[in-house]
């Protein structure tokens, strides 16, 4: 599974091609917004930048049952396991990463994304994948795509009972230095292509 890349989740975002792993791959399922003419073999396109995270809501909802079938907690650390399995990333080391971006716990319960509770955790989530997967400053992430395809994924779930929109806190990651084993673990995978995203912030 993969954010972003060049028209891949993040639709028609020029970001530098990045993982070429992850993304979501063709197969029988048809993902709402995906494009009409796909000219990657391997992935699925989408119209816009919402519809990819739309997509990435739905994966997350589609762990959190999972995770329920295997009585196992919805955790960052569960989560990125199945997102980035060790069988192809050094797991832990995105794990650490992710937690010194989001400020979360590595087994902290996080809430269901369907139930349109306590998102900014899970829009931290998304972002500080993002970041990741894209290798861009955290500010450069489209806060507002982030919403529009959760409102498309589960249309008023972020209304209260009176069609009141929840109120949710801005996303901001912590600008904290890369650990070298992540970047040591991906130094000679030339054909997985991961940018720091403190060169970023070191720029300003």
């Amino acid at each position: 599974m993969q954010l972003c890349g060049e028209q891949k989740l993040c639709g028609e975002q020029k970001i530098p091609h990045p993982l070429q792993r992850h993304s979501i791959r063709h197969s029988a399922d048809r993902w709402e917004g995906a494009r009409v003419e796909q000219t990657d073999k391997s992935f699925v396109q989408f119209e816009s930048m919402a519809y990819g995270y739309r997509a990435a809501w739905k994966v997350l909802e589609s762990y959190w049952k999972h995770f329920k079938e295997k009585r196992e907690p919805f955790t960052v650390e569960n989560i990125i396991g199945r997102w980035a399995p060790p069988s192809e990333n050094d797991t832990e080391a995105y794990v650490r990463t992710i937690l010194r971006l989001t400020g979360l716990g590595g087994q902290e319960r996080l809430p269901r994304p369907f139930m349109g509770i306590a998102l900014d955790k899970l829009g931290r989530l998304l972002m500080a994948m993002t970041v990741m997967e894209c290798g861009i400053a955290y500010q450069e992430v489209d806060e507002q795509a982030i919403w529009e395809g959760y409102d498309l994924a589960f249309p008023g779930k972020r209304q209260d009972r009176k069609g009141r929109l929840r109120s949710t806190k801005p996303l901001v990651l912590q600008p904290v230095p890369l650990p070298e084993a992540f970047e040591k673990a991906y130094q000679d995978w030339d054909e997985y292509f991961l940018w720091s995203p403190m060169a970023h912030w070191e720029d300003g």
